[in-house]
């Protein structure tokens, strides 16, 4: 069964990322995300490959590990603001603007904006995209959290929210237009090239 099946990944990705925070150190734990990612995108049934990339699978490609481009983020209550944001395939998915999470990064204070996913059991959804995004990485964006599907890097010290770049991803669309994700809104598009996380390329 399908359903079954979707469980089962929301259930092992939710287990992954608890193995994420639990690690001490970010480099070791990045490393054991790859390898269970490419498990899942190579066996499991749920996997966002399309049909004919499955045989060739051979890993996801990333940039290499860079610690600079993870960092404790300050979040800052910004008034509350209903956001359809355009997904692939011509889909609409309805979110809520609830915070603004503030950075340094490559030298500057950087902003993305937190989204609240207005359905069913709701979660954080951070999504971004940068000068990288249509060249080195899928064009739609990338996501840092998204919290009902179980990517969830945590608090850091001070109650600061944890946006490792390094653990950047494509969504699901990226590999099949079958799946149908939300992409990044303009408010959260970096003015500068973020070469860490995953890549975009054949798979």
């Amino acid at each position: 069964m399908n359903e079954l099946d979707l469980l089962d990944w929301k259930r092992r990705v939710f287990q992954l990322y608890a193995e994420v925070r639990a690690c001490a150190d970010p480099e070791e734990a990045w490393q054991h995300w790859r390898r269970v990612r490419d498990e899942l995108f190579a066996t499991h049934p749920q996997t966002a490959l399309a049909p004919e990339a499955r045989a060739a699978f051979a890993g996801l490609e990333y940039f290499a590990y860079d610690p600079a481009f993870r960092v404790l983020a300050k979040v800052e209550g910004a008034p509350e603001d209903p956001r359809t944001i355009a997904g692939s395939a011509g889909s609409a998915i309805l979110f809520r603007r609830f915070a603004r999470a503030r950075f340094d990064l490559a030298g500057e204070e950087r902003t993305l904006e937190l989204y609240w996913l207005e359905g069913y059991g709701g979660g954080v959804f951070v999504p971004f995209a940068d000068a990288t995004s249509g060249g080195e990485t899928y064009g739609g964006g990338r996501y840092l959290l998204d919290t009902v599907k179980g990517s969830d890097l945590g608090m850091g010290e001070g109650g600061r929210l944890v946006l490792d770049f390094n653990f950047a991803y494509n969504p699901s669309c990226s590999y099949d237009p079958r799946w149908a994700c939300p992409l990044t809104p303009a408010a959260n598009r970096l003015a500068f090239r973020v070469r860490a996380g995953e890549k975009h390329s054949a798979v």
